[in-house]
């Protein structure tokens, strides 16, 4: 069969991609405790590899694979989890089926390689059950409220304090102090329809989120910024949180990333806009 450049090089990108794959397939099944996933992610990692070996016998190269990229799927499997890995590996398998399409009728038997592929996704996203999204509401619920109200708090308390390491500490206890307020009140919720170890969990995945973004909003506060700059860079802070987080989400349970990213920086961002008016015309009529 002749081959013209074009698909040669089409072919050679396919072979790489597909060598990484199964070793990254085959290092997420050796991280794996899951049995039953710990098989999939070897069969597929078996499969990725046939793939791999279907390609070099048009090519006739040995490729290796991109140690980068396996490592950075790997880091982002310990970060975000496997159900967010897989789900964004097969927005790239995606693109990937596109190339495939393209190269029917060209390559003899890239349609059985097409079905693995397809077939990988559908098999591969039904395997994962993470808790981390059986309890994505609570850190929804946690974050959102951290965002909202300590955002807004610190806008108000740097107008009316303008001493970072003041605004550091009232915003430190108010944050901590809300954390477990917060965590406490979803213990409360969640226990009138689950079990007390599930409310538990559940507890603490909105505490735990409150923390994390509480600490990550004070720390401009504590590095001897002006104040000011300090409440900026906290703003951004929250931004960049905001934007991970919804990321996440959006990949993770195939929701809207633009509506759910904006939607949350317009409220955090308003809060604290109207706290920091409020804190104005406060200071400005106690005159303090």
């Amino acid at each position: 069969m002749t081959i013209d450049k074009q698909t040669m090089n089409l072919i050679i990108k396919m072979q790489k991609d597909e060598i990484t794959s199964a070793f990254l397939y085959d290092r997420l099944a050796k991280r794996e405790t899951n049995e039953e996933r710990k098989s999939l992610l070897e069969q597929i990692s078996k499969d990725e590899f046939r793939h791999y070996e279907f390609f070099r016998t048009f090519s006739d190269k040995t490729i290796n694979p991109n140690k980068f990229k396996i490592l950075f799927w790997m880091i982002l499997s310990y970060i975000f989890g496997l159900t967010f890995v897989a789900k964004l590996m097969e927005k790239g398998e995606e693109d990937a089926q596109v190339v495939y399409e393209q190269m029917e009728g060209t390559v003899h038997g890239i349609k059985e390689v097409l079905a693995d592929e397809e077939r990988h996704e559908e098999e591969l996203i039904n395997s994962f059950h993470e808790e981390r999204l059986k309890y994505v509401g609570s850190i929804v619920l946690g974050l959102n409220d951290a965002l909202v109200e300590l955002t807004g708090a610190l806008a108000g308390l740097t107008f009316a304090l303008q001493d970072p390491n003041t605004v550091a500490l009232a915003g430190l206890i108010t944050g901590v102090a809300a954390a477990f307020s917060m965590a406490s009140s979803e213990y409360l919720a969640t226990k009138q329809d689950e079990p007390h170890k599930e409310a538990l969990v559940s507890a603490i995945y909105t505490g735990s989120a409150y923390l994390v973004a509480v600490t990550l909003m004070i720390i401009p506060f504590l590095v001897g910024l002006n104040v000011y700059v300090a409440l900026g860079m906290t703003i951004a802070i929250v931004i960049i949180i905001i934007f991970v987080f919804n990321f996440y989400i959006s990949v993770a349970k195939d929701l809207n990333f633009r509506r759910r990213f904006l939607e949350m920086v317009t409220i955090s961002l308003g809060v604290a806009f109207v706290s920091f008016i409020f804190s104005f015309i406060i200071k400005f009529f106690l005159g303090v």
